[in-house]
């Protein structure tokens, strides 16, 4: 488990171009999501236990935000050599499992993540119209006990962006397994 308070991305930074093959079977690009006034970003896996923890909170964010205008996309940039259940056929399984309601992609050579400053599974990332970071931190305050959640972060900044309202905390300490980085 890695808790990162310390962002290499800053509210105001601009969203890094990509282009990454979905579980879908399709090249999807930051530029495909132009229509969307918001874009959430997250760095995502399958083996992760707080990914899995907060999965069905993702699915239930993907349903609920995805029809009011955010784009979502989930990006998994492990080291497949290393963790085999990321590899993108495990990733079409699950997400066709699970019913994800966005994009999932796979960013084999890690630069994604790396123009992102990605640090852990997950690490949400919300953009604006102009795609400069708006938030970045946490979906809520409890992955293991949902019952026992009192800040739902991620969904607070949502509601406070499709406001136009000022996001009172931009970054709240993110906390997950880190992103396998290749040798």
């Amino acid at each position: 488990m890695a808790e990162i308070a310390a962002f290499r991305r800053n509210p105001g930074d601009v969203a890094p171009s990509f282009a990454l093959p979905g579980t879908d079977g399709k090249v999807h690009r930051l530029e495909e999501f132009a229509d969307r006034p918001f874009l959430l970003v997250t760095f995502w896996c399958n083996h992760c236990p707080y990914v899995r923890a907060w999965e069905e909170r993702m699915i239930d964010i993907g349903r609920r935000y995805g029809s009011r205008g955010v784009g979502i996309v989930l990006i998994n940039s492990n080291d497949i050599s290393e963790y085999p259940q990321d590899r993108p056929e495990e990733m079409a399984r699950r997400a066709k499992e699970k019913g994800y309601p966005f994009p999932y992609l796979f960013d084999e050579s890690q630069e994604v993540a790396r123009a992102y400053g990605a640090e852990v599974t997950p690490h949400p990332m919300l953009f604006g119209p102009d795609r400069r970071l708006l938030f970045q931190g946490r979906i809520d305050d409890d992955h293991e006990h949902p019952e026992r959640v009192r800040r739902r972060y991620l969904a607070e900044a949502l509601d406070r962006a499709l406001a136009h309202q000022p996001i009172p905390e931009p970054t709240v300490p993110v906390r997950g397994c880190s992103i396998k980085w290749k040798a």
